[in-house]
């Protein structure tokens, strides 16, 4: 065999060999560490990203700010939060590192792209936190904010671009009836086809399952030709977001589309789950040490999605996210002292991190 021929055949394997990794460091050396005993790089053994610690940062400063997004909604200094510690806390995987948010390499991959957040007002937290990101990045390109009660926009018209929101906050079917009022249908989605014809969705339904009183949205819940008032809520969810895969198996051109589901989003309202009975987040100022609590909507989140047919990645936030019982609004969110937020996010804040995380999955593609 020529030396040449050779010399190819070497060159493919190292080839397949890299693409067998995912990428698991800053955007330089992702897929190498260097071996302390020899002293060279070697190939990074893969780990879980959503493993991991928050780590105070100082020189850990946000992407973006009051004076760099112009729409950043639940902008709790701006609002009056007096303490900034929150602000300079990153995520920090065990055994390895992500690449830190670029936001104009985001663009120029997905120029021409559209990406679609679906889900409920977590899902808009997230939403609006990747706008800021973006639009920090490229302060001076023209972009277009268009916030409305369904369909919500974002573009980049320089990097034709579009990232946007619609507001589903149980991916199902909720219908009125003459009779009955709203009915929540578990085994039905009729609006699916507004989430075709996106290079990326990510999808996310959870919070609206468990609202009571006032805050509940429906009357009835109909599987089948069965109506009830009332049933255990988890259940109600499990079947909803059965229904929700189905539809993706059914519907979802992997080669088109690149589907995620957003993880669950804890809630901050009982002190006891940190070890402050009769406290919620408002007042604190720190994450919480120790190991995250488990999560029951999170486990039928990853049940659901580990039965399906089409490939969907999961953010898996929730462990991460739980530690963080600094960064809600509490009292500023915009409503004054009647309102204590402990389920939304800052921003600035932990869905930056979400959505760096978000990165990194797609430059592991």
């Amino acid at each position: 065999m020529e030396f040449y021929q050779l010399s190819f055949i070497l060159l493919l394997i190292f080839l397949v060999d890299l693409s067998n990794y995912s990428v698991l460091a800053d955007n330089t050396d992702a897929n190498y560490e260097i071996n302390n005993a020899t002293g060279y790089k070697e190939k990074a053994a893969k780990c879980n990203v959503y493993e991991g610690s928050w780590i105070y940062d100082n020189s850990s400063n946000p992407l973006y700010g009051t004076s760099t997004c112009p729409f950043i909604g639940l902008d709790c200094q701006n609002l009056g939060r007096p303490d900034k510690n929150y602000l300079h806390y990153r995520w920090q995987p065990t055994g390895c590192n992500i690449p830190r948010f670029d936001g104009q390499d985001f663009l120029t991959r997905f120029k021409g792209k559209k990406i679609l957040f679906v889900g409920d007002s977590l899902s808009n937290n997230m939403w609006v936190s990747l706008t800021c990101m973006l639009h920090a990045s490229v302060p001076c390109a023209e972009y277009t904010f268009k916030p409305n009660k369904s369909l919500s926009t974002f573009t980049i018209p320089e990097y034709e671009i579009s990232v946007n929101f619609l507001k589903n906050g149980f991916l199902v079917d909720l219908v009125a009836d003459k009779t009955r009022g709203l009915v929540l249908k578990l085994d039905s989605i009729s609006t699916g086809k507004q989430w075709l014809g996106s290079d990326v969705v990510i999808f996310n339904t959870y919070h609206w399952w468990f609202h009571i009183r006032r805050a509940k949205t429906w009357d009835y819940f109909q599987t089948g030709d069965q109506y009830v008032k009332e049933m255990n809520r988890m259940e109600a969810f499990k079947i909803a977001l059965t229904t929700w895969a189905k539809w993706i198996d059914q519907n979802i051109d992997p080669s088109k589309t690149r589907v995620f589901y957003q993880g669950v989003s804890p809630v901050h309202l009982n002190g006891s789950e940190w070890g402050k009975p009769g406290k919620t987040c408002l007042g604190e100022t720190e994450p919480v040490k120790g190991p995250s609590y488990n999560n029951e909507g999170e486990a039928i989140v990853r049940s659901v999605i580990g039965k399906m047919a089409k490939p969907v990645d999961l953010l898996d936030v929730t462990a991460m996210t739980e530690l963080r019982k600094d960064g809600h609004p509490s009292i500023y969110a915009g409503g004054g002292k009647r309102l204590n937020d402990c389920s939304h996010w800052c921003l600035p804040g932990i869905p930056d991190a979400w959505n760096q995380l978000l990165y990194a999955a797609l430059l592991s593609d």
